[in-house]
């Protein structure tokens, strides 16, 4: 019950869950029911959903407890899903990892709003059983967060350049800073001004869930680390050789990349409507359904599954914004499903 732990246990109680937990710190797990976190310690063999905050080498091991003590679905939030989710093969487990942090470590550093607005990803595998997905997403939903269904290799692609070289990247230009600052110590530090700050400010974040995450995922970020120090060979050649042309055609695009990104993820606007998605009673078929959406930037404000076993057939219902549900709709209808758009009431 650290930063993410906590924070999910003080968002789900402040919308109305019950929420029980465990930590290996005794002192940890008072200051928990001291700060409100958990309604109390102990594992609630009815608990709706599990989630597993723990570093990621420890996942697998505290998965499989979960599940054989709850009957509900189990979740994590490490920033590695692949290994996890081939180590934690069980219909009940959905993969997941919070886009969000905080420079504060612990319990004490445990916000309810960590995670408003914030991507969430789940990593739905085509043996996820669909009401355990409809579970962990309820659960993430309430604590205002925006699901991303991606499939777990891709995640861990991604998140490779988005969270896991930026961090090495923070770090090792801390470092060099650092001996700079030994010869120089009272310029640097007050010449350390904003845009200094904002790059190397997650290099102040917490240490502990580093190792297993570089372990885990070493291929993708190693592939990463090359690329980018191929783009810093080149960024130092052309700042060598003077050729400010080389130079302005590097600033440029990196400019006009970085305005191209979306900012923090923010709840559509407008009408919703309720999509629903006769589907095949078949693996796979909701990591189908819903890491299409994903792909078409398609945010899925609330899923619910219902089985129809004499039929054969099952249907997945989810509200989404109008304009975006008619993309999903026509997307699906290319994949030979049979949605239908109904008003939500």
């Amino acid at each position: 019950m650290g930063l993410i732990g906590g924070s999910i246990g003080l968002a789900l109680r402040r919308a109305g869950w019950i929420v029980t937990g465990v930590d290996r710190d005794e002192r940890t797990a008072s200051r928990a029911v001291e700060l409100g976190v958990v309604d109390a310690l102990g594992l609630d063999p009815d608990a709706e959903v599990t989630f597993i905050a723990t570093p990621v080498g420890a996942v697998p091991a505290a998965a499989r407890a979960a599940l054989e003590t709850a009957t509900g679905a189990v979740t994590d939030v490490a920033g590695v899903k692949a290994s996890v989710v081939r180590a934690v093969d069980h219909p009940r487990f959905v993969g997941g990892h919070p886009m969000a942090g905080s420079e504060v470590d612990g319990v004490e550093g445990a916000d309810a709003d960590l995670f408003r607005n914030a991507a969430w990803v789940l990593t739905p595998t085509p043996r996820t059983d669909p009401d355990a997905f409809a579970s962990v997403h309820a659960a993430v939903a309430a604590m205002g967060a925006e699901v991303v269904a991606i499939d777990p290799g891709d995640h861990d692609a991604i998140v490779a350049v988005v969270s896991h070289v930026p961090h090495l990247t923070a770090a090792a230009l801390m470092v060099v800073a650092d001996g700079h600052a030994r010869a120089h110590p009272g310029p640097l530090l007050r010449l350390a001004a904003g845009g200094f700050r904002d790059m190397t400010r997650i290099a102040a974040g917490t240490t502990a869930i580093w190792p297993d995450v570089c372990a885990d995922n070493a291929d993708a970020i190693t592939t990463v680390l090359d690329e980018l120090i191929a783009q810093l060979q080149r960024a130092r050649d052309i700042v060598a050789r003077d050729t400010r042309d080389d130079l302005v055609v590097m600033l440029e695009r990196a400019r006009a990349a970085r305005q191209a990104l979306p900012g923090r993820v923010a709840r559509p606007a407008g009408e919703a409507i309720e999509l629903r998605v006769p589907v095949p009673n078949r693996e796979g078929v909701l990591a189908d359904v819903t890491t299409l959406a994903t792909r078409l930037g398609v945010n899925i404000e609330a899923l619910e599954t219902a089985d129809a076993t004499e039929h054969e057939r099952g249907l997945i219902v989810m509200v989404v914004a109008a304009d975006a549900g008619r993309r999903l709709r026509d997307a699906l209808v290319e994949r030979g499903y049979r949605p239908v758009i109904r008003a939500v009431e």
